[in-house]
């Protein structure tokens, strides 16, 4: 979501006239579009504005400002807290950065009210000449006692279908290849009488699109008819990110997840039943408040049952704001610390068992560009969300080709252009 806001807003400024640079020495503005989700992310950004206070003491004149969720959170107190910052614009407020640098009428440097954003303002953005990101809905209204996101990004709001199908339509004639669809959920899409499925549908049937992916899902919400749409439609591709957080029934309703470690199975099954091959990732947290080690035990042996191809993996952080803040935060650190690894161990360990069944399939992947460590290889993504390594000087960025995998570890596959795939 948050490159896909970061995107958005460079567009903007750009059309206004602006042009990006590559190095902050060059620049007349820096932007920080930060996260609130976790304590490291804000560590992170206040770390960054330290770094660029002396920045600003050699270039008075260039501009800082702070936008997004952490804007939204801490509002004014950021300013005090770091004076050198020269804007705060919060999740609804964070488009109009260009009106604030120049000075129109209405605006000021700290701006976090909600209520102002118009959703159909927010254009589609490009990633790359041949993939993109379409926010199809902002803002959530789970509420799970531990997450930030619903007070710093507002409540749930949807584009229409017709927005998004005549959004997807015009990505494609631009030469996008891959549409990425994003959500804090959505699965809980619905503008009038269209449902999450039927906007896939819709997407599909309604335009030239080659290969379409959403994220993220909530349990709670990802429906058998969701699942069936997957299993019909080959351009929908394979990859379903279902966070899970813990293993613990009684866990999850403190975390007020709203579903079962039963109802999650029953999904994951159902999902398996349906599509002969998809990926699954998901999200998980240790540590929670009250967390047992019988209970963290619970989340070892849901993975165990279930085998995820990758997770996100980590330790509870108290979020301020939350109702989860309101409970004794009682797991030790060092208890924390333990949980965490031990999963990460048993995680790594899975994938690389998950992968070596990719060894002898062939993978239709797109082509994203040179390798980052070397440039003898090219890197491209799977229909499963996995990046796959290959030879291929030839294979142009952005083509669609069939990959044969010859080798993997527990992060990336290794494979050849199948010719006769």
């Amino acid at each position: 979501m948050n490159l896909a806001d970061s995107s958005t807003l460079a567009s903007a400024l750009i059309t206004r006239g602006y042009r990006r640079v590559e190095h902050e020495q060059d620049a007349d503005l820096i932007i920080l579009n930060t996260c609130s989700v976790r304590e490291k992310a804000e560590e992170r950004v206040l770390g960054r504005l330290g770094e660029l206070y002396q920045h600003k003491r050699r270039k008075p004149s260039v501009k800082i400002a702070v936008v997004g969720c952490m804007a939204q959170r801490l509002s004014q107190d950021l300013r005090e807290r770091v004076p050198h910052v020269d804007m705060v614009l919060g999740t609804d407020r964070l488009f109009e950065l260009p009106d604030v640098l120049e000075g129109n009428e209405g605006t000021q440097a700290v701006m976090t009210a909600f209520g102002h954003e118009d959703i159909d303002m927010i254009l589609p953005v490009k990633e790359t000449p041949y993939s993109a990101f379409l926010t199809i809905s902002r803002g959530c209204d789970n509420y799970c006692t531990y997450c930030i996101v619903p007070y710093v990004r507002g409540k749930e709001r949807s584009h229409s279908a017709e927005y998004l199908v005549d959004s997807v339509r015009k990505l494609v004639d631009e030469g996008v290849v891959e549409i990425t669809l994003l959500g804090q959920n959505v699965n809980s899409y619905r503008h009038g009488d269209t449902d999450f499925p039927g906007l896939l549908q819709r997407v599909i049937r309604e335009t030239g699109v080659k290969r379409l992916r959403f994220m993220t899902s909530h349990p709670k919400d990802l429906s058998r008819k969701l699942v069936d749409v997957l299993a019909d439609e080959p351009r929908l591709l394979p990859h379903v990110h279902l966070p899970l957080q813990s293993g613990s029934n009684r866990i999850l309703k403190m975390m007020g997840r709203i579903y079962t470690i039963e109802h999650y199975f029953k999904i994951v099954d159902y999902i398996r039943e349906k599509l002969p091959y998809f990926s699954l990732t998901t999200d998980l947290i240790v540590g929670f408040p009250t967390e047992t080690d019988e209970e963290y035990e619970m989340t070892l042996a849901a993975v165990h049952r279930i085998r995820y191809d990758s997770a996100f993996m980590f330790r509870y952080s108290v979020r301020p704001g939350t109702t989860a803040a309101k409970l004794p935060d009682d797991v030790p650190e060092d208890v924390k610390i333990a949980r965490l690894n031990r999963l990460i161990r048993l995680q790594q360990e899975i994938s690389y068992e998950v992968n070596q069944r990719e060894i002898g399939q062939i993978r239709t992947s797109l082509v994203e560009g040179d390798s980052r460590r070397s440039k003898e290889y090219r890197r491209a993504r799977t229909e499963g969300n996995k990046t796959v390594l290959f030879r291929g000087d030839h294979a142009p960025v952005g083509s669609i080709l069939p990959i044969r995998i010859t080798a993997a570890d527990a992060f990336t596959l290794h494979g050849e252009i199948a010719e006769n795939g």
